[in-house]
């Protein structure tokens, strides 16, 4: 089987797997207990803590252990909106934003009146800064940025997004879930509030998560019955899956450059590969400011739901910009966003690669996919496409 999915979730790492075990069996306590079988739980969660906040630059009190991203993303906007609003009440986010945080300005919109900006992006799927700097009103008190799509990998100019928040005394969030684990992340160097991660995008297990929240900025909590994480986020932790978590996230980190470069050269072949069998494709995304694990590819003619339908069947696991939603096939939003016309949008693959990715599954992709697309009587010669 050729896995090509990595975008939507990653296989657990031997460190992780290894670091989980004990609180799977011997070490159960409570977290909160204070008998030694709760303390020895309680220390591995400081542990993790501890260690996530130095692979990033942060401090461990600003680190917030959450269920996942979309946790993450609504305890950062939400929490941050309503604890800022006497403040102002004007926030700002992207078109191309994972629906965790669309969502999340929506709710806000309609339940609590707040006025909510939508950044266009550009063909590439880039928020402009200069269009940011000319967003920001006097009341504005939040925007959120992811760092990587989801979708089609495109990398935001992070840095200048964050300086023109800090320059007009704007909070600056961040959805780093895709980017974590593929590109170095410092948010105090970048000047970001709060970014948010999730351990399966990284080799860690799934329902673990983390919010970095800088030191000092008040946050209304979205859920109440306790003081766990510094009464952030109250429910007893998930011990296992935070062992998990910084373990898988430190394991990532060491290495990542050379990882990366190693994917890129894969990623590449995989579309020069496309481009030679089916020179009418169409790569989405930024191509140069882009993660080097991403490729989102068009297939002018071609029925995405059958080619991802076909593909499975040769055994290669991979996914759609589109989001089938009672048996109807939406096209990406990320892809509208960017300006693709709705019907080729919906004729697209985004195939992303890990570092179990191997050139034999490269190969066997682009023997997969000429097989897929011949079935559906698309001709490879791009005179007659």
């Amino acid at each position: 089987m050729g896995y090509l999915d990595y975008n939507a979730t990653t296989p657990l790492g031997p460190e992780a797997l290894e670091a989980m075990l004990p609180y799977l069996r011997e070490e159960f306590g409570n977290p909160s207990s204070i008998h030694a079988a709760g303390r020895r739980s309680r220390a591995a969660i400081d542990d993790a803590r501890d260690r996530l906040a130095a692979l990033i630059g942060a401090r461990p009190h600003e680190i917030i252990f959450t269920g996942g991203g979309t946790e993450s993303n609504n305890l950062a906007l939400i929490g941050l909106a309503l604890a800022r609003e006497s403040s102002g009440r004007h926030l700002i986010t992207a078109s191309t934003e994972h629906h965790a945080v669309l969502h999340a300005m929506e709710f806000l919109r309609a339940r609590h009146g707040f006025d909510v900006t939508i950044l266009p992006v550009d063909t590439g799927g880039r928020v402009d800064p200069d269009q940011l700097a000319a967003t920001i009103r006097s009341d504005t008190t939040l925007v959120s940025i992811m760092s990587a799509n989801n979708e089609t990998g495109t990398l935001q100019p992070i840095a200048e997004l964050a300086a023109c928040c800090q320059e007009r005394n704007v909070l600056f969030h961040s959805d780093m879930v895709q980017s974590f684990g593929k590109e170095t992340v410092r948010p105090h160097e970048l000047g970001i509030a709060a970014l948010s991660l999730t351990a399966h995008k990284f080799y860690g297990p799934k329902g673990a998560g983390a919010l970095f929240l800088r030191a000092g900025l008040p946050l209304t909590t979205l859920h109440h019955g306790g003081a766990h994480e510094n009464q952030r986020r109250p429910g007893t932790e998930n011990v296992a899956a935070i062992a998990g978590l910084a373990a898988a996230a430190e394991a990532t980190d060491a290495g990542l450059e050379a990882e990366q470069d190693r994917q890129r050269e894969l990623r590449d072949w995989l579309w020069e590969g496309i481009r030679t069998e089916f020179p009418a494709a169409i790569r989405n995304g930024d191509p140069e400011h882009t993660l080097a694990n991403t490729l989102n590819v068009t297939f002018p003619g071609a029925d995405g739901e059958t080619l991802l339908i076909g593909l499975d069947m040769e055994g290669i696991s991979a996914s759609s910009g589109s989001a089938c939603m009672v048996g109807s096939v939406q096209p990406s939003h990320v892809l509208l966003a960017m300006g693709v016309p709705e019907k080729i949008a919906q004729a697209t693959v985004r195939f992303s690669l890990g570092k179990l990715t191997t050139g034999a599954e490269i190969e066997a992709a682009l023997t997969g996919l000429s097989r897929v697309l011949e079935r559906q009587n698309l001709t490879l010669d791009s005179e007659k496409v």
